[in-house]
């Protein structure tokens, strides 16, 4: 069975650059800052289409529409949407500081909930993560530090480095620093509101919209000092992230090892992060693609070279 490849959908973003041109070698549309490629997505305004196999040129939904148990597993329903969105982020300038609704708050705000997990494929020498608070502080000291543009001393901040991971569960208040390369897995959701962005422009040379109110009452105020993931390595596979959303795991493969994959339950996400690998049908993976791999077929993976992959399942 061949993993299912995607048409990545280009975002322009204020603070994205061209990496994913250079590091991913892809080719981006001329004269844009590309902040994001949406490679795996299933939502009304955004679908990825299908590159291969049985499925080519349907849309992710059309597909698990035509076929839900052979793609997402037997209890699947025809309609629920993919579960999972997954992109590459070029960081060239820092974000917005941001946080997305946790599940109970989302719904009275008419939102969707979003915890997502970081994982960094590049970063420059003095790249960094902004992630949670220092200290604990109260919601009125934070305002006051709001209204006074004087928020940057009490964020945690966290250097980031090549092969760092990051869980960002809804709650969190985030932001990502210039210089960084991220592989973002996430639920299915595009709800962030952001808080405070640093004085700058839109692409449209006016101040972007904050959404102060509906970020005070998402906060966690009590999440001080996060760190990056440090999982112990089993038979070379380490799990990055466990949750009620996903669980990913880092396998690392060597040269023409293989690794078969097969779980009637629901689908796989494979991510390539370094190497190349061949599926069962000669299909060639290589770095930067995501894929996904159906429920219902046993794919054989063969490693061209040493490689690196991230895996996603366990999907609410």
């Amino acid at each position: 069975m061949a993993v299912i490849t995607f048409e990545p959908i280009y975002q322009e973003r204020v603070w994205g650059g061209r990496t994913i041109e250079t590091y991913l070698e892809r080719t981006l549309p001329k004269n844009t800052v590309i902040g994001e490629s949406w490679d795996i997505v299933d939502r009304t305004d955004n679908q990825s289409v299908i590159l291969n196999g049985r499925w080519k040129g349907m849309s992710l939904r059309q597909a698990i529409e035509s076929d839900p148990k052979a793609i997402m597993g037997p209890q699947w329903p025809q309609k629920r949407a993919f579960p999972i969105l997954v992109k590459w982020l070029d960081c060239q300038d820092r974000l917005s500081l941001q946080v997305h609704p946790p599940a109970g708050i989302a719904e009275k705000l008419k939102g969707e909930p979003k915890t997502e997990h970081w994982y960094i494929a590049q970063a420059s020498q003095d790249a960094a993560l902004l992630v949670g608070l220092k200290e604990k502080i109260t919601r009125e000291a934070f305002e006051i530090r709001l209204k006074n543009n004087n928020l940057e001393p009490i964020l945690h901040r966290v250097p980031s480095k090549e092969g760092d991971a990051i869980f960002v569960p809804s709650g969190r208040l985030h932001a990502i620093d210039g210089g960084n390369l991220i592989l973002e897995i996430q639920q299915n959701s595009d709800t962030t509101y952001r808080v405070y962005d640093w004085g700058r422009m839109g692409l449209d040379g006016k101040p972007r919209a904050l959404h102060i109110e509906e970020s005070l009452q998402c906060i966690d105020f009590n999440d001080i000092q996060p760190s990056l993931i440090h999982a112990k390595s089993q038979n070379n596979v380490q799990t990055l992230a466990d949750c009620d959303a996903f669980r990913i795991r880092k396998l690392q493969l060597k040269k023409d090892e293989t690794l078969a994959l097969t779980n009637r339950e629901g689908p796989f996400i494979i991510s390539m992060l370094s190497g190349c690998l061949q599926d069962n049908d000669n299909l060639s993976l290589k770095k930067g693609v995501n894929g996904l791999i159906p429920s219902e077929e046993l794919c054989v993976l063969t490693a061209q070279a040493d490689t690196s992959i991230l895996l996603t399942d366990h999907f609410a």
